[in-house]
């Protein structure tokens, strides 16, 4: 009997598009010989979908009528599987449109990306790909990423960061704090974006307001860093798990501008994701450069306790030669897929190692004690005087 794999992406996000080209890519290099791949999409008011007009790019351009033709769904766990049943389930509808035994998150930004989604699956006891609750978390925050690294050791750009609140109350302490600690140009970040959403240049203070203003409509805490000038950009891309993880070949992405942004990322080439952005590949550094920056991905990566496959973005300051870990992509665009490809492993191939992970993960969970089969309740008739006596 094949394994009934569900394909989680869109979501409230501001990355929902991003991650409609992600899982359909994905969705396609999963093996139907040996798996059932079951389409779920999460549109942007938080409602879940499935069917096969969902499989195609296509049918995106028109979104309502893309959805009359899916079906409106429910997960509902039962005492020994979770089943997908057509919304809302009733008398009409008792019988289950799908068995999902194992999903793929393939989703991008915040209220998915970020934990939420892992841990609405943990809730329903689905076995995922991909990290978990507490390392999608950290690496959606910048600012809690930043400090992990920086207590373990690992090179990060000095910053600065503060609620978006404080800056409304007192913009004037800001800029001295900012302007005291770091010089200009600066990178002014949201906290919780990815896909360079929301990132702006600053040379000067009027700038910086700019751009604060406009981070601040995408996170409540903003972070501020010192932009590198003569600066190249690195990724990696890290696949395994806290036991053992290696990393691809290092690409260099080609910017049109300063850093890289959306429109490089994703606009411009024909649906195919960050599979479609300009980059060298592999990037033209130093054996020794790529050997390290292989080695700080994989430590970032484990640092962290990710699982699946991530992306890891490095700067590298020219003039000193010195790298920074700038950011991680727990889920990347593309799952990184042209990454594995110009290091050996295929997009299918890629899919069945994530597959392969999520289910060590589960066999790994079953192992653990999560509840006692004590009841304490029932001392009460005992004569207990609850936690306090």
């Amino acid at each position: 009997m094949k394994i009934n794999i569900g394909v989680f992406f869109g979501g409230r996000s501001v990355e929902h598009e991003v991650s409609i080209i992600s899982a359909l890519q994905a969705i396609h290099a999963i093996d139907s010989n040996k798996y059932n791949v079951i389409p779920v999409y999460i549109s942007k008011e938080g409602i879940f979908y499935t069917g096969e007009a969902l499989l195609e790019i296509q049918n995106y351009e028109d979104m309502k009528t893309l959805l009359s033709r899916a079906k409106r769904i429910s997960i509902v766990k039962d005492l020994k599987e979770t089943l997908i049943f057509e919304y809302p389930p009733g008398i009409l509808r008792n019988t289950a449109l799908h068995r999902l035994d194992l999903a793929i998150p393939v989703v991008h930004g915040t209220n998915v990306e970020d934990g939420t989604l892992q841990g609405y699956l943990e809730s329903i006891d689905i076995p995922y790909a991909g990290p978990d609750v507490l390392s999608s978390a950290i690496g959606m925050d910048k600012i809690i990423f930043k400090k992990v690294l920086k207590e373990s050791g690992l090179p990060v750009l000095d910053y600065v960061w503060f609620y978006t609140k404080d800056w409304l109350k007192d913009s004037e302490a800001i800029y001295k704090k900012v302007e005291a600690q770091l010089k200009y140009p600066l990178i002014v970040k949201p906290a919780n974006l990815g896909s360079s959403v929301g990132i702006t240049p600053a040379n000067n203070r009027t700038e910086l307001e700019e751009a604060i203003e406009l981070a601040g409509n995408f996170s409540k805490k903003i972070l501020i860093e010192e932009m590198i000038v003569n600066l190249r950009e690195i990724n990696c891309s890290v696949l395994g798990d806290y036991e053992k993880a290696r990393a691809s070949v290092c690409e260099e992405p080609v910017s049109s501008v300063d850093i890289l942004s959306y429109q490089d990322k994703y606009m411009g080439n024909s649906g195919k994701g960050m599979g479609g952005s300009l980059r060298r590949l592999p990037a033209d550094i130093p054996a020794e450069m790529s050997n390290l920056i292989q080695d700080l991905a994989v430590k970032t990566f484990q640092t962290l306790g990710c699982d699946g496959v991530s992306r890891i973005d490095f700067l590298i300051e020219t003039e000193k030669n010195e790298v920074y870990v700038n950011e991680i992509n727990t889920i990347p665009g593309s799952l990184s897929f042209y990454l594995w490809e110009a290091s050996g492993l295929s997009f299918s191939d890629l899919m069945e190692e994530l597959i392969q992970l999520a289910l060590k993960k589960q066999r790994e969970r079953e192992q653990l004690i999560f509840s006692y089969e004590t009841n304490i309740l029932s001392m009460h008739s005992k004569g207990s005087k609850g936690p306090k006596s």
